[in-house]
């Protein structure tokens, strides 16, 4: 199923490994995003504040009324990383406004033109920092709430032909990994080491499980989350 697909953060890393892959499968895609992708980027890009909720809104409604939204892919994601003891409101809502509210308000404006369509697909970026992961209370914890929007709106979208799936990234080499993880720290070749495949993830492995589940071969999946960890899902948590 390729389509029109919006696609928020794919200004870089993972998001821009995605819409680097579905465009060769035949996507026309749409970005979201606060940073300009370049004029390399091969759609079309909407500048916008993911956390400033009426920015977002009244974005959207202009978009959905210029596209027909046929997939939707929530990747943009906020990761600020800290111990329980330093977290205030203000860590709090930023990464909830971005990383969950955001999610809410992009798909409540793609879903009425999918019903009436009776086809889509939707695809939200988890992470499996929601099985636990020191320094990651909020971003753990958003990453969870987006499991249980995807098998919600798997329950409430299903009969209308509309399938939603999680894609839960492991340790993938992006900026914001290395960001947070300095390469030669010894905390960061520990969890490099417990990699069962004996390898850091790619922003193109993950953009193919998100390609899989977009298209025709994934119809009868729903509900469901794909860890695209090397197998760090199975092992000891680090």
């Amino acid at each position: 199923m390729s389509g029109t697909t919006l696609i928020t953060g794919a200004s870089r890393g993972i998001g821009a490994a995605i819409a680097e892959r579905l465009t060769r499968e035949g996507h026309s895609v749409i970005n979201l995003s606060r940073s300009s992708p370049g004029p390399a980027f091969p759609g079309v890009s909407y500048s916008v504040d993911l956390g400033d909720s009426n920015a977002l809104q009244a974005t959207l409604a202009e978009l959905v009324s210029r596209h027909a939204i046929d997939n939707l892919v929530n990747n943009a994601a906020l990761a600020d990383i800290a111990p329980i003891e330093d977290i205030d409101l203000g860590h709090i809502e930023r990464m909830l406004e971005v990383n969950v509210q955001a999610t809410i308000l992009l798909t409540q404006a793609v879903i009425p033109g999918m019903k009436a369509r009776s086809r889509g697909r939707i695809v939200n970026l988890g992470s499996r920092a929601a099985l636990g992961k020191t320094g990651r209370t909020v971003y753990g914890a958003t990453k969870g709430a987006i499991v249980a929007l995807t098998r919600t709106w798997a329950l409430e979208f299903g009969a209308f032909g509309i399938t939603v799936n999680t894609v839960a990234p492991g340790p993938v080499a992006t900026e914001m990994f290395y960001r947070d993880n300095p390469p030669e720290h010894p905390a960061t070749k520990a969890l490099l080491s417990a990699i069962p495949l004996g390898r850091i993830g790619t922003p193109q492995d993950v953009a193919a499980a998100v390609h899989f589940l977009l298209s025709d071969d994934a119809a009868f999946i729903t509900g469901q989350t794909l860890y695209v960890c090397g197998g760090l899902s199975i092992s000891t948590p680090i």
